[in-house]
């Protein structure tokens, strides 16, 4: 297979993620700006977990532009980083339902968690399928933000049984963290042109 079906297919499951997170939301209870205060925390919920599938749907994109060669376990990691996505419309939802309740904020820490080890792995999936010369293997050098990630979605599950709002301002953090534009794929695509 391609990496341009590879690609192709995960386009159309992020943008299902994105439709399912939206279409949770339901409008106010009138047409005020008062009808809109309890809807907050909706709001706020959706908008992390749309920032978190824009993030991982740019380095996806970036990741597959280095990538010279789709094996069969590439696309399995593929599968996997996409299962762990798909259950971000559901915790999005649970979190948003009892978003003072540790349990849902700490689920939806272990989701992003799945998310960041299955992204780990398509990376190393791809590195393996493209050889000693990889481009990908290049370009990530340290990846210190891919190391983390990690520590600071634990930590916000660990925070969630503390303080719940803790455990979310740390994955609004890291997600932070992450829309800061990350050149070096784009600078290793440079050297090779």
């Amino acid at each position: 297979m391609g990496k341009g079906r590879l690609e192709a297919f995960s386009d159309g499951v992020l943008a299902i993620i994105i439709t399912i997170m939206v279409l949770e939301m339901r409008p106010p209870e009138g047409a005020s700006f008062d009808a809109l205060r309890p809807l907050l925390t909706t709001l706020l919920s959706y908008i992390l977990s749309f920032v978190y599938v824009g993030i991982y749907w740019n380095n996806h994109h970036h990741l597959l532009q280095v990538c010279q060669k789709v094996t069969g376990s590439v696309l399995w990691a593929n599968l996997h980083l996409l299962f762990w996505l798909s259950l971000l419309p559901f915790a999005t939802h649970w979190m948003d339902d009892y978003n003072t309740q540790p349990l849902p904020t700490a689920l939806y820490g272990c989701i992003l968690l799945g998310a960041a080890i299955a992204y780990w792995i398509l990376q190393r999936r791809i590195v393996a399928a493209d050889g000693e010369n990889s481009r990908l293997q290049h370009a990530l050098g340290g990846d210190w933000k891919g190391k983390l990630s990690p520590l600071l979605y634990i930590s916000g599950i660990a925070l969630s049984f503390v303080e719940v709002h803790l455990g979310q301002a740390l994955y609004a953090i890291t997600a932070l963290l992450w829309l800061i534009p990350d050149r070096r794929i784009e600078r290793e695509l440079g050297r090779g042109d």
